[in-house]
């Protein structure tokens, strides 16, 4: 423990602590505040947190010896209470920092109170909340203090100790939440004993249940003439305690969060206790005075305060302190710890020394370790090398004891004191194989990802420690069939370690170079693990292979259909797999959507070309019925090998529904049919498929093929096939008439039941053909008499035949004489216009007569008037107007066309005027004719139909109100907000 140096240090704090009031007799600390009682019955309070420091009198203006006996401070440093001993008798106080006075308890008065336990988790700077007092005869009280009401709330009589009545010299209380209530943790000790209470609820009623139950208490033998109970404090929480008693210091850890039952036991909240005899530290004097750190006892022995560690109860250290000379001989008289700030403090009658903490827990790891307390010693280990002396001495215990496979797992963990190597070699030198094994796979856990090649030498070697363990499992158990199937199989060793195996190669599939597994695998002739490392590896061709040389064709599948294997596998094993098991195969490509059909045709003809029982299900056949129907699949090698597995069966019925599917129609620019057509012919020719080859010639519009080959199997086939042409009249007249030919020919009964049949095959082409046309096909010498009634019948049909020609050439003949009267009509047809109408366009009168508008653009003028059109509507407007009008209103082309006619109309009025004046010509009389050309097609351009009745003004009606080229006109029309000043004149009243 020195190696390191001191574990504490000592500093004087106070060299007149009793400022001239006496000597120093007790003292207590918490929160950086000390309070020092004196033997003149002061109380001096020094508060390092502020640097502030005042004296308190207790002696009530009293002189002589009147002693502080005992002064209690919470761990706050707020709430004080000081017991002084009075020459007429003893009175208890209790002051706050805040306070200039302090308070007597009077309910206390007369008792001597030498412990208070507080609530440290319920404490507050304002309030005590619940305290417990404990007096010198054996009494417990509880107390509680508001600052703000300047006394005490209440005092509560709680317990007294009536089996042995003793004096109680230590207090401490710890509480823990339980649902909505308080449970109470409550030690108390006297100079033989250390009790124990607990309950949930308030504490007098806690205490109250001690009335109808024993107490919990602890009695070690012996005297001692100041009994402590000290707890350690971490975070506001007991940790550990220890008990000064005449035995030896009576110490363990605390746990007040177990959830301790309500009977029996429920007081035992202590773990791991232990008794450290004075005699084991070589002292023949009973220590006076203790205090309580994490990891040391401080006693107070005689003059001199030592430091025992708690652990390997040694004497580790002894404080030296630096006295007034006038106090060397009586030395340090006390001990006190201030559990918030982490310090303890010693005095002597008048020095105040403060103790403070040097890292004790630096070299604890060495004191656990002594003691073999391995958890606890890595718990307090600050470097790697401190937990491999840890580990290392672990891992020797358990090798030392033959625990090898626990020893394997600790020196794992060895990283700097001993090699690799060397720890490698005390496991082979001992034949340890199993142990080395472990040693290796717990190192593996401990390597870092960057000992990359480490990591696979050592899996390696692993790999081969496995396959070495499996080998001697198999010869323990039989020698001869070690590459056969082994009897050890059955053994549970031997699939223990199998699954281990398999799970390792599984955990180490990423580190472990895969060729040199492969070849230790092989070597050792581990198939099965051959295969599942293969399988890992994604190697699964590997995998694949095997299963279908065992036969195993399910599992091949199963490794086919995982998502990471590539579909080439499917098709480079498909003629394997189906020979094997076509069901199986079948099923699996039918739940495998990736799969191109077309690529397992190989495996298809392969399982086709082995001869099947009739009654077996054809597994290919319903495959490609999958991909057709289910798939959709357009690919025309399909078609064409189910058409051929169709054509091959003995029933044609399913070739004759797969010819008729069309699969092909209905797809724009497709083909009627996926499959070849004529190697459907030729296929079905072969197989005298006949009734295939009709509906295959009909399919490729080879009608008469169709008839002819359908007439040697069935003629209803071939008047079928005769019906299916509609569009060509002649053909299908022709195909009936071979249909005829054959049927006349092929009876051979008496004549005259022929040519019965031959007129009601006559009925059946619905009128196509008629006695004349089958008269042909009839013997010479066959009797007129025979067919008498059907020549009747054909004649009758004639007949009404011509009189429907001549109702028609009737009703064309009335039809065109009445077009001719309505000619003749039409030249008579005039419109009558009153003599006040107005132009539709510019409103004036049209019999309007001079003026601009009696010639413009080449009209003539009819006599005095103006040139007008009068519509059927009503509707009447200058020619000019009406030009201008429709030119305004049609498109840009229209309009130039109509201006381009009448330019050429006046530049040849112009031409016929001048020849007029000369001479009379043929130039003349040609002009006059291109000019009345010209004005009709004008007449057709403006005056087709009346532009407020017709087209023109439908069109209008989309035309938007204001054009794009008036977008400057409408921008002028915007009103524009204008700001305005107003002036505010000044208003005045008068009354």
């Amino acid at each position: 423990m020195n190696a390191g140096g001191h574990v504490f240090s000592v500093d004087l704090l106070e060299r007149n602590g009793a400022k001239g009031h006496g000597f120093i007799t007790c003292m207590a600390a918490g929160n950086d505040v000390i309070l020092i009682g004196t033997s003149k019955g002061w109380l001096i309070r020094h508060d390092f947190g502020v640097g502030d420091s005042y004296d308190v009198d207790l002696s009530g203006g009293r002189g002589g010896e009147q002693p502080v006996h005992r002064v209690f401070v919470d761990p706050g440093g707020s709430h004080c209470i000081a017991n002084v001993l009075h020459s007429g008798g003893t009175e208890t106080y209790y002051t706050h920092a805040k306070w200039a006075r302090p308070r007597v308890l009077s309910r206390l008065k007369g008792l001597v109170v030498n412990a208070v336990a507080w609530n440290r988790q319920q404490i507050t700077e304002s309030s005590t909340r619940e305290v417990i007092l404990g007096t010198e005869n054996g009494q417990m009280y509880e107390m509680s203090v508001d600052e703000v009401d300047k006394k005490e709330k209440y005092i509560k009589f709680l317990f007294e100790l009536t089996e042995l009545p003793e004096a109680i010299m230590g207090l401490q209380m710890e509480t823990a939440s339980v649902g909505n209530a308080m449970r109470y943790y409550v030690m108390a000790v006297t100079p033989t004993r250390l009790y124990s209470f607990t309950g949930i609820g308030a504490l007098d009623t806690v205490f109250a249940s001690y009335s109808d139950r024993a107490v919990h208490f602890m009695e070690l033998p012996g005297e001692i003439p100041n009994s402590e109970l000290h707890f350690f404090i971490m975070q506001r929480r007991a940790k550990h305690f220890a008990w000064l008693s005449g035995a030896g210091i009576y110490h363990g850890e605390l746990n007040f969060g177990a959830q301790h039952s309500s009977s029996g036991g429920d007081e035992n909240f202590v773990e791991n206790k232990g008794l450290l005899n004075y005699e084991k530290l070589g002292e023949a004097m009973k220590p006076r005075s203790l205090a309580v750190s994490e990891y040391h006892f401080l006693l107070l022995i005689g003059e001199k305060v030592k430091v025992v560690n708690r652990i390997s109860q040694q004497i580790v250290e002894e404080l030296k302190f630096d006295h007034a000379p006038d106090s060397v001989s009586k030395g340090i008289i006390g001990l006190c710890s201030d559990a918030t700030a982490g310090l303890f403090y010693a005095y002597d009658d008048s020095s105040v020394f403060q103790v403070s903490t040097l890292d004790e827990g630096r070299d604890m790891w060495k004191v656990y370790l002594d003691t073999k307390e391995y958890a606890a010693a890595l718990a307090s280990c600050r470097s790697p090398l401190q937990r491999d002396q840890v580990y290392l001495m672990q891992a020797d215990d358990a090798f030392s004891s033959k625990e090898y496979f626990r020893a394997a797992s600790f020196y794992a963990k060895v990283n700097y004191i001993l090699s690799f190597e060397e720890i490698s070699l005390k496991f082979i030198n001992i034949s340890e194989q199993d142990a080395l094994r472990t040693y290796l796979l717990r190192k593996l856990d401990n390597l870092t990802r960057d000992d990359k090649c480490q990591i696979t030498m050592i899996s390696t070697w692993i790999t081969e420690l496995y396959l070495d363990k499996i080998n001697r499992l198999l010869l323990e158990d039989d020698p001869i069939s070690l590459g056969n199937a082994p009897l050890g199989s059955s053994n549970a060793e031997y699939q223990s370690i199998i699954k281990e195996f398999r799970a390792f190669l599984s955990d180490s599939k990423d580190v472990l170079d895969e060729a040199t597994t492969m070849k230790l695998l092989e070597s050792y002739g581990r198939v099965e693990e051959l295969v599942f490392f293969a399988s890992l590896k994604e190697q699964y061709e590997i995998v694949i292979h095997h299963y279908i040389q065992q036969g195993e064709t399910k599992k091949a599948l199963e490794v086919l259909r995982r998502p990471n294997v590539h579909v080439d596998l499917q098709y480079k094993f498909a003629p394997d797999l189906i020979m094997l098991d076509a069901y199986e195969t079948v099923e699996s490509w039918m739940t495998t959507n990736k799969l191109n059909p077309r690529k397992l045709i190989p495996a298809m003809m392969r399982y086709t070309s082995e001869p099947h029982a009739k009654n077996e299900t054809h597994e290919v056949i319903k495959y490609l019925e999958y991909s057709v129907h289910h798939l959709h699949n357009e690919d025309p090698g399909i078609h064409n090998l189910l058409l051929s597995l169709y054509a091959k069966q003995e029933d044609d019925s399913a070739l004759l529904r797969f010819l008729q599917c069309k699969f092909g129609k209905g797809q724009v620019d497709g083909p009627e049919f996926f499959y070849d057509p004529k190697y459907a012919l030729r296929l079905c020719l072969k197989e005298k498929r006949m009734r295939a080859c009709v509906h295959i010639y009909s399919m490729m519009s080879m009608h008469e093929e169709a008839v002819a080959l359908a007439l040697q199997v069935d003629p209803e086939l071939a008047m079928a096939e005769a019906d299916k042409v509609e569009d060509d009249e002649d053909l299908r007249k022709k195909l009936w008439l071979m249909v005829a030919k054959h049927v006349i020919q092929l009876e051979k009964g008496i004549k005259r039941e022929n040519i019965r049949k031959a007129i009601a095959f006559l009925k059946e082409t619905d009128g196509l053909l008629k006695i004349e046309d089958i008269l042909p096909f009839f013997p010479d010498f066959a009797l007129i008499d025979d067919f008498k009634e059907a020549i009747c019948s054909s004649l009758a049909d004639y007949n009404k035949q011509i009189e429907l020609l001549k109702q028609e050439m009737n009703d064309a003949t009335r039809g065109a004489d009445n077009i001719r009267s309505d000619i003749t009509a039409l030249a008579q047809r005039y419109a009558v216009v009153e003599r006040d109408e107005e132009c539709g366009v510019c409103k004036r009168k049209i019999l309007s007569t001079g003026g601009a508008h009696q010639m413009r653009r080449g009209y003539l003028p009819v006599g005095p008037m103006t040139p007008f059109y009068v519509f059927p509507c009503g509707h009447s407007f200058h020619a000019q107007c009406l030009i201008t009008h429709v030119t305004q209103c049609s498109s840009q082309s229209q309009a130039e066309q109509i201006l381009e006619l009448q330019k050429q109309i006046s530049l040849l009025d112009g031409k016929v005027t001048k020849d007029a004046g000369t001479s009379t010509s043929g130039d003349s009389i040609a002009s006059t004719i291109s000019a009345n050309n010209l004005r009709s097609q004008l007449d057709e351009a403006v005056a087709s139909e009346c532009p407020f009745c017709g087209e023109l003004m439908i069109r209008d009606i989309s035309k938007p109100f204001i054009l794009p080229e008036e977008s400057e006109l409408v921008a002028s029309w915007q009103i524009k907000p204008q700001v305005v000043t107003q002036k505010i004149l000044p208003m005045s009243m008068s009354i």
